[in-house]
C-alpha cells in the first residue's frame, strides 16, 4: 500500500526574504496604509449657492414666459378688434417683455468666462454667415422658380446656425 504524501510541516516551508524580488514586476506591491495621525482636510460647502448659479437662466425663462403671455393675449385682443385705430399700439405691447429677455440675455453673455465669450463671439460670427448665406442662396432659387418663404424663418435658421457654431468652436477649444 502507498502511504498519501504528507503535508509539509511547518518547518519545511521556504521563508522567501523580503529583498529577493524587489525589482521583480511580477510581484504585486501593496499600497502603504494611509496615516491615520491626519486628519483629511474638510470638503468646502459651494462658495456659490444654487439660487445664484440658476438665477440668470430662471430670469430669461420668466421673461420668455411673459412674451409668449403677452404676445398670445394680445393677437387674441387684436382679432376681437381688429378696427380700432389703437391696434397697432397693442401690437407693440410684446417688445416690453421680449426687450427685457433680450437685455437678461445680453447680461448673462458678459457674466461668461474669457473663453466661453470667444466660443460665443465665433459661434455668432458663424450664425450670421451661414444665415446670410442661407438667405441669399434662397433668394436665388426664389427667382428660380421656389415658393416665397416668410421672413420669420430666419430666426430659427439663426439659432440652428448658432448652436451649430457652438457646437463647432467649443469642440475646437477642447
Amino acid at each position: 500500500m502507498s502511504e498519501p504524501n504528507p503535508s509539509p510541516g511547518r518547518a519545511e516551508i521556504p521563508v522567501d526574504p523580503t529583498s529577493t524580488h524587489a525589482a521583480s514586476p511580477f510581484i504585486r506591491t501593496r499600497s502603504p496604509l494611509p496615516m491615520l495621525a491626519f486628519a483629511s482636510p474638510p470638503t468646502a460647502p459651494p462658495t456659490v449657492p444654487t439660487w445664484v448659479l440658476y438665477r440668470s437662466k430662471i430670469e430669461l425663462a420668466l421673461s420668455l414666459l411673459a412674451y409668449l403671455m403677452v404676445l398670445v393675449g394680445t393677437l387674441v385682443f387684436i382679432q376681437a378688434n381688429p378696427t380700432e385705430p389703437w391696434r397697432y399700439d397693442v401690437l407693440g405691447l410684446p417688445l416690453v417683455p421680449g426687450a427685457i429677455a433680450l437685455w437678461l440675455f445680453v447680461r448673462a453673455l458678459g457674466r461668461l468666462g474669457e473663453l466661453q465669450k470667444r466660443i460665443q463671439m465665433q459661434a455668432f460670427g458663424f450664425s450670421l454667415g451661414a444665415t446670410a448665406l442661407i438667405a441669399f442662396a434662397y433668394g436665388f432659387l426664389e427667382g428660380a422658380g421656389l415658393p416665397h418663404l416668410n421672413w420669420i424663418i430666419l430666426v430659427p435658421i439663426e439659432v440652428l446656425m448658432w448652436s451649430v457654431g457652438t457646437l463647432i468652436f467649443a469642440l475646437r477649444h477642447r
